[in-house]
């Protein structure tokens, strides 16, 4: 593990998002930086499609939760 520097806004926005999503900071950051590297090395794909995927490779069953299709 180490030390990143980012800039101060986007610390903010970290913090901010934080908050939405009930993640500490770090875990906002390392979210984000996850998607990030996925959809880079997933260019065809959506946002949508990266966290489907992501979400059935973890073992949830998003259809059981009644979501449609996209």
């Amino acid at each position: 593990m180490g030390i990143v520097n980012i800039e101060d806004e986007l610390h903010e926005q970290l913090r901010l998002a934080s908050r939405v999503t009930c993640r500490s900071i770090n875990a906002q950051a390392a979210f984000w930086i996850k998607i990030g590297m996925l959809c880079e090395t997933n260019p065809t794909l959506s946002f949508s499609e990266i966290m489907r995927r992501e979400l059935n490779a973890a073992g949830v069953a998003v259809s059981s939760l009644g979501m449609s299709e996209a």
